[in-house]
């Protein structure tokens, strides 16, 4: 699986909240009047090279569907940040984010109980 872009990670979470789109559901769903219809096109072209989707028409449209779950992409690409970045250790990972002031107590003890919760 080849990592996205910014751009193509940006315009994905779009598709993948739509389910199946056209090109101009995601353009008027950005909704910024500065970036052209024809850059977006240019992402979703990218996006299908990439396989990330699948293409059908329908009458005299092109619709688009996720081809890769959000789940999966962000499984995949977050475990080689672990791998990479944090010796391959979860714990590691919650812990820079504790250290950093990202991650709170309350939440730590959520995470807790959804692991708890998952055991059972």
């Amino acid at each position: 699986m080849e990592k996205l872009t910014h751009p193509e990670e940006k315009i994905m979470l779009h598709i993948w909240h739509l389910g199946e789109c056209a090109i101009k559901d995601v353009h008027d769903r950005i909704g910024d009047p500065k970036l052209p219809y024809t850059t977006v096109a240019s992402v979703f072209s990218n996006l299908e090279n990439k396989g990330y989707l699948n293409k059908s028409r329908t009458r005299n449209m092109k619709v688009f569907t996720p081809k890769i779950s959000e789940a999966s992409y962000k499984r995949h690409f977050l475990s080689g940040v672990v791998k990479s970045y944090f010796d391959n250790s979860y714990k590691e990972l919650v812990s820079f984010f504790a250290k950093e002031h990202k991650i709170s107590a309350e939440e730590l003890e959520e995470i807790i109980r959804l692991i708890e919760k998952k055991q059972k």
